[in-house]
């Protein structure tokens, strides 16, 4: 890949200049993420440096692509920014969107590595001069509150280590809340303190033990809250949780808003060796691979784009890191 030959075409593509449309799937699908940080340094127009060395996006250049390339626009735009700011635009655009886009507060807090929650709330600072916790805090009533503060603060310890006796203790704690006080257990404090101070290996654990307990999945027992039955598979199979948008978005009888999950989820997981796991997952779940899914319920432009990104999981398995670390 000739990168200043390939940063040019991006650059002029994005200033309005023409640029062939194909080719610039096949440059921004396959480009690697100091490939898309140089651009980023390259075009101070539409991305600025704050003082702590972060590239954040211009909303003008927002603005700009969504003029300038009306099928793709929205997977361009989240292609090229920081996967930080990313994440950071999609909890705020929850929160202005109220109860009914919590979850994607809970897919955001729950299946990002304790590094990249870190930084989506730094990148939450850059953007809007606020904290993503207060921002959360002041925005979120009712039951939910409580966990979903919790989820956006933790830092999660990602080694090896589980202790038994203790995960044991907590299954047992989440069977009788959750057996107790049904989908009000979002508001149990042992609940939402387990839920949001332990490792996700550790969480695994408990959750399997409780179905031991209970002879059911925890996240099939939460029916009454959405917002905790996708804490419970983010949290224990994120792959299962991502397939489910998948389909949900991919449907026939998908709506405007299912169908922008196809585009968040395929351009947010491309880095991830994650992704992977996702395919595999959505074809032993629905009997069909997501790539000839996505061939038949998408076209021109944008079906060439998500089939690029998705054809990066086989090589891809590193996450983008902090331009500060």
């Amino acid at each position: 890949m000739d990168v200043s030959l390939d940063l040019e075409v991006l650059s002029n593509a994005i200033s309005g200049l023409g640029v062939d449309e194909k080719s610039l799937v096949s440059i921004l699908g396959n480009s690697h993420l100091e490939h898309r940080r140089s651009f980023r340094k390259e075009n101070p127009k539409f991305f600025v440096e704050d003082e702590r060395g972060f590239e954040r996006c211009e909303d003008q250049f927002l603005m700009h692509l969504k003029q300038e390339f009306t099928r793709f626009n929205n997977a361009v735009a989240m292609w090229t920014m920081h996967a930080w700011e990313r994440d950071a635009r999609m909890v705020k655009k929850a929160l202005e969107k109220g109860p009914k886009s919590y979850n994607l507060i809970v897919e955001v807090t729950c299946t990002r590595s304790s590094h990249e929650l870190l930084g989506a709330r730094r990148a939450y600072h850059s953007l809007f001069d606020r904290s993503m916790e207060e921002d959360v805090a002041s925005h979120v009533h009712g039951p939910p509150r409580k966990l979903l503060v919790g989820l956006v603060s933790a830092y999660r310890y990602e080694g090896n280590r589980v202790n038994e006796k203790t995960a044991k203790s907590e299954a047992e704690a989440l069977a009788e809340t959750i057996g107790r006080e049904g989908h009000l257990a979002i508001e149990n404090d042992e609940l939402v303190r387990i839920l949001t101070t332990r490792s996700k290996l550790h969480l695994r654990h408990v959750f399997d033990l409780y179905s031991e307990i209970s002879r059911a999945e925890i996240a099939e027992d939460a029916t009454g809250s959405s917002v905790l039955s996708d804490t419970f598979l983010c949290l224990s199979r994120p792959s299962a949780y991502f397939s489910k948008l998948l389909d949900e978005s991919l449907s026939e009888e998908a709506d405007k808003k299912a169908k922008k999950w196809l585009t968040r989820v395929i351009v947010t997981r491309a880095d991830h060796a994650d992704m992977r796991e996702t395919i595999e997952e959505y074809h032993r779940l629905f009997g069909q691979s997501l790539a000839e899914k996505i061939e038949t319920r998408t076209k021109g432009n944008y079906k060439d784009f998500l089939l690029t990104l998705l054809a990066r999981s086989d090589f891809n398995s590193s996450n983008e890191t902090s331009p500060l670390s």
